[in-house]
């Protein structure tokens, strides 16, 4: 006869009491689970998690891509901890993911996230209140390489199309900005 020692971990968004009174989750399954429990509160309620969960995420990341990200611009922190995060820590990979992907080794700017920051509690009830006028459409998001093409464009301007300030700036080698400016004909 073979013996186990198991402990069984689970996570639920689901409020587990509410479910037992409509019947929709088994009361002794509940208690056979619920040893101790940890609750852990939404990232868009520990605000001082935000940064350093992006640096563990981004380590992780540049692991799986081969290529990490130098580091998070001080304007891309600042649209980190202004942003509500309704998807928790799953959206905040999904969003340092693709951050990562479109830096290409290089710094990761505001510009790189698929997210606008959120605007204060009030605002966004007001914004809702008019949802049903036209202008309050999001626009649809840009394609990857028209959101890179444009970051590239705009810091060649800024350096006065000094490539080495530039490729700073973008956070690249120069080899890397060469080959982007390559890549998109603006050579």
């Amino acid at each position: 006869m073979l013996k186990a020692d198991a402990r069984v971990v689970a996570a639920t968004n689901r409020d587990l009491e509410r479910a037992i009174e409509r019947e929709q989750f088994r009361e002794d399954l509940y208690y056979r689970l619920n040893v101790f429990a940890i609750h852990l509160p939404a990232l868009r309620d520990r605000r001082e998690d935000i940064l350093v969960l992006s640096q563990a995420l981004l380590d992780d990341l540049g692991r799986s891509l081969g290529r990490p990200a130098a580091g998070i611009a001080q304007d891309a922190r600042r649209a980190l901890l202004d942003y509500h995060w309704p998807g928790n820590v799953r959206e905040l990979r999904n969003i340092l993911e693709r951050a990562a992907i479109l830096a290409d080794g290089g710094l990761i700017v505001a510009e790189h996230f698929a997210f606008r920051p959120s605007a204060p509690r009030a605002a966004v009830a007001a914004t809702a209140s008019h949802a049903d006028e036209p202008d309050a459409a999001q626009p649809p998001p840009a394609d990857l390489k028209a959101v890179e093409r444009s970051l590239i464009e705009r810091a060649m301007a800024e350096a006065r199309f000094n490539k080495s300030r530039a490729a700073r700036q973008l956070g690249l080698t120069r080899a890397q900005l060469y080959a982007k400016l390559k890549r998109y004909g603006l050579e």
